[in-house]
């Protein structure tokens, strides 16, 4: 995996990420959708399980990928949307403009700062192998971390519908990760049995 941003950053460029980094923690730990904190941090997780050299571009755009969400004034909203991925589009450039912004302010290289917006922008769909790991990483996230609290506020169907579309956006040799998960409640750990059942090792 190409990794344009690794031991070769310099002292300064540390330093505006540990402020990047910081401004993304403290952004998301107001959002009013309550997954969103241990959302960021688990896709981080993730993100390491799945690649443990991912580059610095990549760590924080797995931080900050839905930061939009919570800035209430400037967040995309679902309703002004009748198509579900151009809703999810919409949302990734929106967090991708404000990552930009808080990269700004705290004096991040551009070359590193144009690297995070272009993986966030993708993080919905994709399309190289660095912005398709992130898109996992964001995808397993939901399944772990989201889908309990996604679950409580809408309905099965609505829920099945959601499980879906995640597990369509998630790459083949990794949807089988969805069956290592596991929830409290019942009836939405049969709901994701009914989701995954059809998944074989070998894809």
């Amino acid at each position: 995996m190409r990794k344009p941003f690794g031991a070769s950053l310099s002292a300064r460029a540390m330093d505006s990420i540990g402020c990047v980094r910081q401004k993304i923690h403290e952004i998301i730990a107001k959002s009013k959708v309550p997954e969103d904190p241990g959302h960021s941090r688990n896709t981080l997780d993730w993100l390491l399980r799945l690649e443990p050299d991912a580059d610095e571009a990549l760590r924080i755009a797995a931080l900050g990928h839905d930061i939009e969400r919570a800035l209430e004034e400037q967040k995309v909203c679902q309703a002004d949307f009748t198509d579900f991925s151009a809703f999810k589009s919409a949302h990734a450039l929106n967090s991708a403009q404000i990552l930009k912004e808080v990269m700004s302010g705290c004096g991040t290289p551009d070359g590193l700062a144009e690297d995070v917006c272009r993986l966030v922008r993708c993080h919905e769909t994709g399309g190289d192998p660095r912005s398709d790991l992130l898109k996992d990483a964001d995808s397993l996230s939901f399944f772990e971390v989201n889908l309990p609290l996604y679950f409580q506020r809408h309905t099965q169907e609505e829920t099945l519908q959601r499980c879906l579309w995640g597990l369509q956006r998630l790459s083949l040799e990794r949807r089988k990760l969805l069956q290592g998960l596991r929830f409290q409640n019942e009836e939405l750990s049969r709901l994701l049995k009914s989701v995954t059942r059809n998944i074989r090792p070998g894809d």
